[in-house]
């Protein structure tokens, strides 16, 4: 056993690893762990002359735990390009997938040192950067989606996105797959929204934030973001796991004062089976590192798979300064990199919102679609029901009480007051 060593201490310049592993039939758990480390770092299938022996010290992972399905790796940070999460990944998450030793393996966690953590530049505004931009301190933004996602022209698009900022929602974005489509292009979009939400900050005293979809290949994608810091725009939207980390990277160091909201669309290609590909904690991790100012962390009560354990440590994992190991989960000091924002979305309506604030706290944007569009009495009621049920969790008023005294909320509330997924 080359990198197997129960007795090594992690030092404070190691990168290190967890991950679950499920050996190929007929494979010995220490011998499949011995090929995830060479594989992942410096070692090949057989001895080769070229291995300069001083160097292969120096450069060694060393497997210091193991407690099947988990094992963890140590590797020197020499190993790693700084600031490059391609690069990151294409060792820690790379060809190891592909070893006929592994019958499922997944990435559970990462812990950078301080000195890589250093090497990435994070978000450019966070989520206090976020608050500040719109005037929101103490209470969570509300938002919505354009429903439908995809079909309606710029026109009514802009009709749809007036309506919920005019009835006090604070951020309005594209969805996932909209994006430069014949019915409804980017540009026009863009104008006509940026001046709808002039009108409602103008009518509310409130300031709004449209979230355009700027994803596309990387020229493209950086020249529309260019045209949203033209027009005044305050945010873009990027789809993170489609464009990939570079692209991520790359519209970070461009931002020039705007917000970035990523959208995990695909996440769950790698993230969904249990047993393989990489837990949604890690991949938000790389979020963070990447440059995301707020981000879709799951909801827990919504209609998107995801365990109560795992979201709430991801939230933490996106506030925190300094998260501590828990169990599998290796924590990270987080240096100077801003907190990321969370987002809650998918499946929510607004008598959900108070097990969200109970999870969440305050530091959440909390998106709905359905639950805003589909109020009988249109968008706007939608928006207003919505927020009215936010204050009134924050001031610890229940929603049957709320309901009764509120017609907006009354409505709602017959349709969705007991809608659990």
């Amino acid at each position: 056993m080359e990198y197997l060593d129960l007795g090594y201490e992690p030092t404070d310049n190691d990168l290190l690893t967890v991950y679950r592993v499920q050996p190929a039939e007929g494979k010995k758990f220490e011998e499949v762990a011995e090929a995830l480390a060479g594989e992942s770092s410096i070692g090949t299938w057989t001895d080769v002359s070229t291995m300069i022996p001083e160097l292969g010290e120096k450069l060694r992972p060393y497997i210091y735990r193991i407690d099947a399905p988990y094992v963890w790796i140590a590797y020197p940070s020499e190993l790693f390009e700084p600031g490059s999460l391609p690069q990151l990944l294409s060792s820690i998450a790379g060809n190891i997938y592909g070893m006929k030793a592994v019958e499922r393996l997944r990435l559970e966690d990462f812990r950078l040192p301080k000195g890589m953590v250093e090497g990435f530049q994070g978000p450019a505004l966070g989520r206090d950067g976020v608050r500040d931009m719109l005037g929101v301190k103490d209470r969570p933004l509300i938002g919505t989606i354009v429903k439908p996602k995809v079909g309606l022209s710029s026109e009514q698009f802009t009709d749809v996105l007036y309506e919920a900022m005019a009835g006090g929602c604070d951020i309005v974005k594209d969805d996932e797959n909209l994006t430069d489509q014949g019915f409804n292009r980017f540009e026009k979009r863009l104008e006509l929204s940026l001046r709808a939400a002039e009108k409602a900050e103008r009518e509310t005293g409130e300031r709004k934030g449209y979230l355009p979809n700027v994803t596309a290949p990387a020229d493209e994608m950086l020249r529309r973001m260019e045209l949203a810091k033209k027009m005044g725009s305050r945010y873009v939207m990027i789809d993170v796991v489609t464009t990939g980390f570079s692209a991520v990277q790359m519209l970070r160091n461009h931002t020039e004062g705007l917000a970035i909201h990523a959208h995990r669309a695909m996440y769950a290609a790698f993230t969904r089976v249990p047993e393989h590909g990489m837990s949604t904690l890690a991949f938000s991790k790389l979020c963070r590192l990447a440059g995301v100012d707020q981000l879709h962390v799951g909801t827990i009560v919504g209609k998107m798979e995801g365990s109560k354990e795992e979201i709430l440590r991801i939230h933490e994992e996106m506030n925190g300064a300094v998260v501590g190991p828990k169990d599998r989960w290796l924590g990270q000091d987080w240096g100077g990199i801003k907190p990321v924002l969370s987002v809650a979305s998918g499946g929510l309506h607004p008598f959900l919102i108070p097990a969200i604030v109970e999870n969440f706290g305050h530091q959440v944007a909390i998106m709905q679609g359905g639950g805003i569009h589909g109020h009988p009495s249109g968008t706007r009621a939608g928006a207003r029901t919505a927020r009215k049920v936010a204050d009134a969790v924050l001031k610890g008023e229940s929603m049957e009480s709320l309901a009764e005294r509120d017609p907006d909320v009354g409505t709602a509330y017959e349709i969705w007051g007991h809608k659990k997924w």
